[in-house]
C-alpha cells in the first residue's frame, strides 16, 4: 500500500511538471480559436493571442521564445518570462513560439513551436454604392476581401472639400448621411490612409458615386 501510494505521488508529480502550451487566438474579425503545436494558425492581422503553458505546476520557471520564420537564435525577436502571456501580432510572415520550462526537481522541457502565419495585406475600395434601402450595397466601405490592415483611416468629402464622415475600422464605412440626414445623389471623394502588416502603405484617393436610384434585381 505504501509503495503504491509513493508510486502514485511520483507519477502525479511527473504529470504536473509537464507543459502543453496552447494559444487562444482572437482573430481580426473577433472570432476565438484555440491552437497548439499540432494545429497551426494562418490568417489576417491584427490577431490577439493569449498563450497558456498548460502546466499544473505553477512554481516552475517559464520562458516564451518568439521567432520569425525559423527557430534559431538569429531569428529570436522576443522573450517573455511568465507562465502565461499575451501578444498582438501585426507583422506579416510566420511566427514560431516555443515554451521553455524548468521545474524544482531539475526537469527541463522545451515545446515544439506553435506556428502563427500572418498574411500579406490587401485593401481595395469600390467606385460606387447605393444607400436606397434595398439591403444591398448600403454602406460605402472597403471590399470584403481586405486583409492584414493594422492602421486605417478613411475620410469622405463632398465636391467642395467639406469633410462629411471619417472612420478608423476597415470593417465599417459611410452610410451616405451627414449630420443625420441623407446627402444628395452624386459624386463624392474618399481619401484612405492605411498600413498593412507587411509594411505596405496605402494612400487611396478616388471618386465615390452615390446612386440612390440604383436597385439590385439579382438579389430579389
Amino acid at each position: 500500500m505504501i509503495i503504491s501510494l509513493m508510486l502514485f505521488v511520483t507519477i502525479s508529480q511527473m504529470r504536473s511538471q509537464g507543459i502543453s502550451p496552447q494559444a487562444e487566438i482572437t482573430t481580426a474579425k473577433g472570432d476565438v480559436e484555440y491552437h497548439s503545436q499540432e494545429a497551426p494558425f494562418a490568417g489576417s492581422a491584427p490577431i490577439k493571442v493569449h498563450f497558456m503553458s498548460g502546466s499544473d505546476d505553477h512554481d516552475g520557471y517559464f520562458e516564451w521564445r518568439f521567432y520569425k520564420e525559423k527557430v534559431d537564435e538569429g531569428n529570436l525577436y522576443l522573450v517573455r518570462h511568465e507562465e502565461n502571456t499575451d501578444f498582438t501580432f501585426t507583422e506579416a510572415g510566420t511566427h514560431l513560439i516555443c515554451l521553455y520550462a524548468s521545474f524544482s526537481d531539475g526537469n527541463e522541457q522545451i515545446s515544439e513551436p506553435i506556428s502563427i502565419t500572418i498574411s500579406t495585406s490587401k485593401l481595395e475600395f469600390p467606385n460606387a454604392f447605393s444607400p436606397n434601402g434595398d439591403d444591398y450595397n448600403e454602406i460605402y466601405k472597403a471590399k470584403k476581401d481586405y486583409q492584414s490592415i493594422v492602421e486605417f483611416k478613411a475620410t469622405i468629402y463632398n465636391r467642395w472639400g467639406q469633410k462629411l464622415f471619417e472612420w478608423t475600422d476597415p470593417a465599417e464605412g459611410w452610410d451616405g448621411t451627414f449630420n443625420g440626414k441623407s446627402v444628395k445623389e452624386g459624386v463624392y471623394y474618399v481619401h484612405v490612409q492605411a498600413k498593412g502588416a507587411d509594411g505596405v502603405k496605402y494612400n487611396i484617393k478616388k471618386d465615390v458615386n452615390l446612386l440612390r436610384g440604383f436597385t439590385d434585381t439579382t438579389n430579389k
